[in-house]
């Protein structure tokens, strides 16, 4: 019989701190077949790793192919292989337990592949986020400055304001002049559309988010105007060619005036720390996020939210969070990218560090129904961490309830504010 605690999980709506999620035009007009939308999230870097072979993984995908059956043959042994990674967990969720499978028979791919015809209709994505994954809201990074109202729900799909490009020194004078109107040329005309973008987007927008640790280190250094100054003008003259040191200093002072901006405008500072996507390339003295500690102790007013838990330095992590009053841990991603040291983070962190600064859930992905199958996982993962706790004696049921709510609700109302991004998202609707 269900615990009170996993009840109380399963009914809390979970506020979603980060995804990738497609817009609803791509959902109907380009979404995925039965098995992309099964294989098409991070499990591939998993079946890549067990030895599926590049001819099988694009025939997998290859949805112009109708042999399903052949398609999935093709990676069975790796498939066999993942299947208790947490990516292979996710991607068993999604097909037993929102898409009805149980043998994984051609059949029931072909049972499936209608179901997900019915869902990728209007309002069908609406419908998986809200009431089949039970989300408050999602947070959106579409990589881009805009935050304009999502007309399939305004005060559901909540955008983030994208500061990558900058942090990695990457200046694009074309889609800057389009935005606001300034063609950078200098450090003062830089500065000034910056200013223009938050104007415009800072409003409506819940948070800024940066994932340049794909293409830089985390290791930030505060640069002067005179040094970033020439460092802009080889930049503008130089492109792709700019050498790694001076796209580095532009870069840090890019990222500094986004923080600088982000604060004036309330808005958390989101940043991808820890693991890559994908296979064969991560440096890994890059993406720790004690590297953040000059910039994290330079802006003690901007709130510094760390994804991933910085997986796998977590440890690192926890030890940031309880020393830094800016910094937030964000188990999104992390839950399917290792569960088991994931729900063991939880335990540590609400053992080390104030349990207001932790949230449970972001999947971090584009397609709603594999963003269901995450929440889905973290839901089973979060009550395995706490009812563990429970059985420990270390917290009654209810204490762990309370401490559910925590995570997946109240530190995020804390933290970001969402009765002022709806408020202005529902006013430039109606303007």
């Amino acid at each position: 019989m269900p615990t009170q605690l996993y009840s109380h999980i399963q009914q809390t709506p979970l506020y979603d701190t980060h995804e990738h999620a497609n817009k609803e035009n791509k959902w109907l007009d380009e979404g995925p077949d039965i098995l992309q939308d099964l294989f098409g999230n991070y499990v591939p870097a998993d079946l890549v790793c067990a030895g599926a072979s590049p001819e099988a993984m694009q025939r997998l995908t290859d949805a112009t192919d109708p042999d399903l059956g052949a398609r999935f043959a093709g990676i069975r042994d790796a498939w066999d292989a993942i299947q208790f990674t947490g990516y292979g967990e996710a991607v068993r969720i999604l097909g037993e337990q929102v898409y009805g499978m149980q043998d994984w028979s051609v059949s029931e791919l072909e049972a499936a592949q209608e179901k997900l015809r019915n869902w990728r209709r209007p309002g069908g994505r609406y419908h998986l986020l809200r009431e089949v994954a039970n989300l408050d809201h999602i947070q959106v990074d579409d990589f881009s400055w805009s935050c304009l109202p999502d007309a399939s729900g305004p005060d559901f799909f909540l955008y983030d304001l994208s500061w990558a490009g900058f942090c990695n020194g990457q200046i694009d004078v074309e889609a800057i002049h389009r935005e606001t109107g300034i063609t950078v040329s200098t450090l003062s005309t830089l500065r000034q559309a910056m200013e223009k973008i938050f104007d415009k987007y800072g409003p409506l927008a819940i948070a800024v988010k940066a994932q340049h640790a794909y293409f830089r280190t985390l290791a930030w250094q505060e640069r002067t105007d005179y040094e970033a100054a020439p460092a802009l003008q080889t930049v503008l003259s130089q492109g792709d060619e700019t050498p790694e040191a001076t796209r580095l200093c532009l870069g840090d002072w890019c990222w500094a005036q986004g923080v600088e901006l982000a604060t004036q405008h309330n808005l958390p500072f989101k940043i991808h720390t820890g693991y890559y996507a994908g296979n064969h390339r991560m440096p890994v003295d890059r993406i720790k996020g004690g590297n953040l500690c000059a910039l994290l102790a330079r802006y003690p007013d901007c709130r510094f939210v760390l994804m991933h838990i910085a997986y796998p330095y977590s440890d690192e992590l926890v030890a940031l969070a309880k020393h830094y009053c800016n910094v937030w841990a964000d188990l999104c991603w992390a839950w399917s990218i290792d569960p088991y040291s994931s729900c063991d983070f939880v335990r540590r962190f609400i053992h080390a560090v104030p349990a207001n600064k932790l949230f449970a859930f972001g999947g971090d992905t584009g397609w709603p129904t594999s963003v269901t199958a995450y929440a889905i996982q973290a839901r089973k993962w979060l009550n395995r961490a706490l009812q563990s706790e429970v059985d420990e004696g270390l917290m009654n049921e209810r204490q762990a309830m309370d401490l559910a709510t925590r995570l997946m609700s109240l530190n995020q109302e804390a933290c970001f504010d969402l009765q002022g991004t709806r408020a202005a998202i529902q006013n430039a609707s109606i303007a």
